[in-house]
């Protein structure tokens, strides 16, 4: 079981979902390589490719993000995703706990629209992201 306790965390998990806020991710990584203890280590006002740019290619981390996008000139939605990112150097052993972490990950940052499974920054790309959050979003009349 990873520990997901630290008070910081659900601090920025909530910092996030305000709109009183301007703080739009977070960016969890484990203490060091033999612990299973998450501790909030950045949270950021920029876009989804500022979050890209935080990940490490040696760790295993997760993120969360709040993405606005818009249908058409009047609408504007925002939704949120769960990032498990599994870097290219990340070691075996920690690899093979992401599945049962990220269930206990989930119990603290437990509203997104979609997760997004990142092994590589490309995962992240805004665009295709934002298709599959208007695909989960229900009733789109932009025929996507």
């Amino acid at each position: 079981m990873a520990d997901v306790s630290d008070p910081k965390i659900t601090e920025a998990y909530l910092d996030v979902r305000s709109d009183k806020s301007d703080t739009n991710w977070l960016l969890l990584d484990y203490e060091n390589d033999r612990s299973d203890k998450l501790v909030l280590t950045q949270t950021g006002t920029g876009s989804l490719a500022d979050l890209r740019h935080a990940l490490d290619d040696s760790k295993a981390s997760y993120g969360y993000a709040r993405v606005t996008y818009s249908n058409d000139k009047e609408s504007r939605r925002e939704k949120f995703i769960l990032v498990v990112w599994i870097g290219s150097g990340c070691k075996v052993m920690r690899k093979a706990k992401i599945s049962v972490h990220a269930a206990n990950v989930k119990e603290v940052l437990r509203v997104y629209s979609i997760e997004v499974a990142a092994r590589e920054r490309d995962d992240l790309k805004e665009d295709p992201i934002i298709v599959r959050l208007r695909k989960a979003g229900g009733a789109s009349y932009d025929g996507v």
